[in-house]
């Protein structure tokens, strides 16, 4: 897309983000501001239409060119040393967690079936366990070493507060991306003096920290307009959008925290805008989190985001490490645990998943079919067009017509 057709889109976008936020009073001494929900909203057709085959969804991070906007959660679960190469053949890209029993294990395969096969009463107690080990360097190298040699790109997500510590070993062993990724990215965290004495490397500052990357640094996880402002200022390649939305995420529960994605997302992309106006720089955001089917892919596009990133469906795939189970990345919290295990089968590949053919009939696979299926309806040619179009709040739109479906638990109630 040329210059000048992105500013036009721009400046049409942040025409409706000057928009005065309504609050309402949910008590004498609080008001509120309404957020949405993907289930809360639905797309509008404008009256143009594409053949399919016109719609390109390839969009950029990091330098990078990637065919599809759809990202694999750097949960173990989701990616392994074993399946980046899968994820990466069929058009996504693969986030493999620092944190996670790959870096920790020689034997990680023994650890996997350990998750899979405890009791639901015992499995918090096993998390808790394994991921007391320590994270071994030479680990970090063997396993970016294999997934570079699949022919993938080696992405990485590690937590901030040992992001100044791993990054210069992860950039020595060959990664091609960082994301320094936690529930909630903090602008400024306050430490006592003992701990900062204790580890100095766990204060992180943002802007010194991608001033002396050699690699693209993604950061998340924020859901306000101003705190994404001022993330986008300290050099990032790309910013992650939810908190909290994931199938198998229990932090809004454990802390009340949260926004709904539509709006996160919406919120969000008005900070991009204006800072592409500021500076002329374009900084990614990726919808994290709260999307099971192709429709919800589709409605994150629509409000804002670039790309997306998604967990459970890929926890679903043949080739996925979990055995047909998925967990949050807080489960093994030793503490407060804020996620959890849950059961998510193994019903498809992950080609099927990504590109079909398609075996159900509820959304949950060809995603990328799904989302050029809907480009085409709307008129979209590329996933900029796509976050033009029309959006309408449509709280029934799950559950209107509908009545055969739930009673017998197929199609989208299934």
């Amino acid at each position: 897309m040329g210059v000048k057709r992105k500013a036009v889109i721009m400046n049409n976008i942040l025409e409706e983000t000057n928009l005065e936020q309504e609050y309402i009073s949910i008590g004498r001494a609080k008001k509120a501001r309404r957020a949405y929900g993907f289930d809360e909203i639905s797309l509008v057709p404008n009256g143009n239409t594409l053949d399919i085959e016109l719609c390109d969804a390839s969009w950029q991070i990091g330098g990078i060119k990637l065919e599809s906007p759809i990202i694999a959660s750097a949960m173990d679960s989701v990616v392994s040393p074993d399946n980046a190469a899968e994820i990466y053949k069929n058009a996504a890209l693969p986030v493999l967690n620092l944190q996670g029993i790959y870096t920790r294990y020689e034997n990680y395969e023994e650890i996997l079936d350990q998750i899979a096969k405890c009791s639901r009463d015992e499995y918090v107690d096993l998390m808790q366990k394994v991921y007391q080990e320590p994270i071994k360097d030479e680990l970090i190298f063997k396993a970016i070493k294999k997934i570079k040699d699949s022919g993938s790109i080696a992405a990485v997500a590690v937590a901030p507060f040992n992001a100044n510590h791993y990054a210069p070993i992860l950039e020595d062993a060959g990664v091609d991306m960082i994301f320094v990724q936690v529930t909630v990215v903090g602008l400024e965290h306050q430490s006592s003096e003992s701990k900062v004495e204790e580890n100095p490397d766990s204060v992180l500052d943002l802007k010194e920290f991608c001033a002396k990357r050699k690699v693209p640094v993604l950061v998340g996880n924020c859901t306000d307009y101003n705190v994404a402002l001022k993330l986008m200022d300290t050099g990032i390649s790309g910013l992650l959008i939810g908190i909290g939305p994931g199938a198998a995420c229990t932090s809004r529960g454990v802390l009340g925290i949260g926004v709904p994605m539509a709006t996160s997302i919406a919120d969000c992309k008005a900070a991009q805008i204006k800072y592409f106006k500021k500076t002329g720089k374009y900084i990614p955001i990726i919808g994290d989190g709260g999307m099971a089917v192709g429709g919800d892919i589709c409605k994150a596009i629509a409000c804002g985001a670039d790309g997306v990133m998604i967990g459970s469906p890929f926890a679903r795939t043949k080739e996925a490490p979990g055995r047909g189970f998925h967990w949050g990345m807080a489960t093994p919290s030793p503490v407060l645990p804020r996620g959890t295990r849950i059961e998510v089968g193994s019903e498809c590949s992950t080609k099927e998943l990504l590109h079909g053919p398609a075996k159900l009939d509820d959304g949950s696979q060809n995603l990328v079919g799904a989302l050029k299926t809907s480009m085409a309806t709307l008129g979209a040619a590329n996933l900029k067009e796509m976050q033009e179009v029309e959006v309408c709040i449509a709280p029934s739109i799950l559950s209107e017509g509908k009545v055969y479906q739930k009673a017998q638990k197929l199609g989208m109630a299934r």
